[in-house]
C-alpha cells in the first residue's frame, strides 16, 4: 500500500473520530447547568424527599385525634380452677351434722368442708374496641407543631436549592476561568512559536545569532508546561461541574460563553446590591420557624397540666367449655360504653421541669439568631468588598492589557528592525499574558463574590431564557 494511501486513511479516521466526539459533546449554558442540578442532584432530591417525610409525619399526628378501632381475640386454659366456700351453709341444706340425713346432707357437708370449684377449662373471647380522645390539649398543640415541621422542611429544601445554585454558578465560572487562562497561555505559546519560526528562518539565512534561536526555543518550551496545566485545569473544572449537576463524569460537555460576556454586568450588579435585605436568608428563616415551634412546645408543656377526656366502647363475645366441640359452644355477647377522665395532680416535677427546659431553649435560640445575623452581615460586607475590589482590579487589568499589548507590538517591531533584543520581546509577552490572566481573575472573583452574596441574601436564581 502506498504511503499516500495510508496517510489518507489515517486522516479520514481522525476526521471520523473528531466528528463522533463533536456529536457526543453536550453544550451547556449556565441556565442548563442550574436546571439539571436542581432536578438531578442527590442533595436536592434528599431535601425534597424530606418535605414528603414531614407531610406523612403530620398526617400521623393528625391520626391521633381520630377514633381507634381494634379487634382482639384470646384463649385461656384454666390449669387449676378457683374454689369457692359457702360459709356455714345454713339455710342451704348445710348447717350442723345434726338433722342432716341422706345424700343431700352429705354433699352439703362436703361442699362446706372442701369448697366448690368454679369455671370451665377453656375460655374463648373475641371482640372490637373503639376509643376516641374527646379533650386532649397536648394533641391539638402537637398538630400545629407538625405543620411547622413541614414548613421547616420546605425552607431547608429552599436553602439546599439556593446553595446548589451558588455552587453550580461558581463551578461554571471556574470552567470559564480555566478556559480564559488556557486561551491567554495559548496566545503566548502561538506568539512564542511564531517568533521561534521567524528566528529559525533568519538563522538559516545567517541573519540571526544562535543565542537568539536558543532563547526563542527555550521560551516556547517554558510555555508548554503551563499550557498543559491549563488544559488539565479545564478537565478538572468540568469534572467538578458534572459532579455537582449530577451527570456522568465521562460525559463530554462544552460550556458556552466566556468571562468577557459578564463584564458589562459588573457595575450594574454592584449598584443593585442591598446589604440590608437579610429577610430572605434561609438560615434566619429556619431559626424563626424553630422559634415558633419552641413557643408552641411551651404551650404543649403547659397543656400537660390540663385534664383529658376519652370515650371508649367495646363489644365482645365470650364462650366457656370443658371440651373443644366448637359447634356446641354458646357465644355470649356483651358491650360497654364509658368515659375516662384523667386529671394530672402530681408527677414528681416532670411537667414543671419540662416547661422550664423549653423556656431555656427559647432564650438560647434568640441568642443564636442574634449571633447568626451578625455573622451574616459580616459575610455580606465581605462579599460586597470583594465585588468592589474585583471591579477595581478589572479596571486596572484592562488598562494593563492595553498597555501590555501595545508594548509587545513595539518590542516586536524593535526586534524586527534590529533596534531591540529578544529579551524585550519575551518580557513584553510575559507582561501581556500576566495582564490577561489578571483581567480574567478579576472578573471571576467578582462573579464568585456575587454568587456568594446571592446565597447569603437568599436570592432566587433568575433564568435568562
Amino acid at each position: 500500500m502506498r504511503p499516500n494511501s495510508i496517510k489518507t486513511i489515517l486522516m479520514a479516521a481522525s476526521v471520523a473520530l473528531a466528528s463522533t466526539a463533536v456529536a457526543q459533546t453536550t453544550t451547556l449554558t449556565l441556565d442548563d447547568a442550574v436546571r439539571i442540578a436542581l432536578s438531578d442532584n442527590p442533595t436536592v432530591k434528599v431535601a425534597d424527599s424530606e418535605i414528603t417525610k414531614q407531610e406523612y409525619a403530620k398526617k400521623g399526628t393528625l391520626a391521633n385525634l381520630m377514633p381507634t378501632l381494634d379487634f382482639s381475640a384470646g384463649y385461656n386454659r384454666t390449669l387449676k380452677k378457683q374454689v369457692m366456700y359457702m360459709g356455714d351453709m345454713k339455710g342451704f341444706g348445710g348447717g350442723s351434722s345434726e338433722g342432716t340425713e341422706g345424700a343431700e346432707g352429705t354433699e352439703a357437708a362436703s361442699a362446706m368442708r372442701d369448697g366448690i370449684k368454679v369455671g370451665m377449662d377453656n375460655t374463648w373471647s373475641a371482640g372490637f374496641a373503639l376509643s376516641l380522645p374527646l379533650v386532649n390539649a397536648q394533641l391539638w398543640k402537637q398538630l400545629s407543631i407538625s405543620a411547622d415541621d413541614v414548613e421547616l422542611a420546605v425552607e431547608k429544601s429552599r436553602q439546599s436549592r439556593i446553595s446548589m445554585v451558588s455552587q453550580v454558578k461558581q463551578a461554571y465560572y471556574a470552567v470559564m476561568l480555566a478556559e480564559a487562562s488556557r486561551d491567554a497561555l495559548k496566545e503566548n505559546y502561538d506568539n512564542a512559536k511564531k517568533k521561534y519560526d521567524d528566528i529559525n528562518q533568519k538563522y538559516q539565512q545567517g541573519l540571526s545569532s544562535e543565542y537568539d534561536l536558543i532563547r526563542a526555543d527555550v521560551a516556547v518550551k517554558n510555555v508548554e508546561p503551563s499550557l498543559f496545566d491549563a488544559e488539565n485545569s479545564i478537565v478538572l473544572a468540568k469534572w467538578r461541574l458534572k459532579a455537582l449537576i449530577g451527570v456522568d463524569l465521562d460525559m463530554s460537555i462544552d460550556c458556552t460563553g466566556s468571562l468577557n460576556d459578564y463584564t458589562d454586568r459588573l457595575y450594574d450588579g454592584y449598584m443593585k446590591v442591598d446589604t440590608t435585605m437579610l429577610a430572605q436568608n434561609s438560615s434566619l428563616r429556619q431559626i424563626d420557624l424553630q422559634q415558633r415551634q419552641l413557643l408552641k412546645s411551651r404551650d404543649v408543656a403547659k397543656s400537660a397540666y390540663y385534664p383529658t377526656l376519652n370515650l371508649s366502647f367495646a363489644y365482645q363475645w365470650n364462650a366457656m367449655a370443658n371440651d373443644f366441640r366448637f359447634k356446641d359452644y354458646r357465644w355470649n355477647p356483651y358491650s360497654t360504653l364509658g368515659l375516662s377522665l384523667n386529671i394530672p395532680i402530681f408527677s414528681g416535677g416532670r411537667r414543671y421541669n419540662s416547661l422550664k427546659q423549653t423556656k431555656v431553649q427559647i432564650d438560647q435560640l434568640a441568642l443564636t439568631r442574634l449571633d447568626t445575623e451578625r455573622n451574616l452581615m459580616v459575610g455580606v460586607r465581605q462579599s460586597v468588598d470583594k465585588m468592589r475590589t474585583g471591579i477595581r482590579q478589572y479596571e486596572s487589568a484592562c488598562k494593563s492589557v492595553d498597555q501590555a499589548r501595545k508594548g509587545y507590538d513595539i518590542a516586536v517591531k524593535r526586534y524586527d528592525t534590529g533596534a531591540g533584543t529578544l529579551l524585550e520581546v519575551n518580557d513584553s509577552q510575559l507582561a501581556l499574558t500576566q495582564s490577561q490572566l489578571n483581567r480574567s481573575q478579576a472578573v471571576y472573583s467578582y462573579l464568585v463574590a456575587q454568587a456568594q452574596l446571592d446565597e447569603t441574601l437568599g436570592t432566587e436564581y433568575t433564568y435568562e431564557k
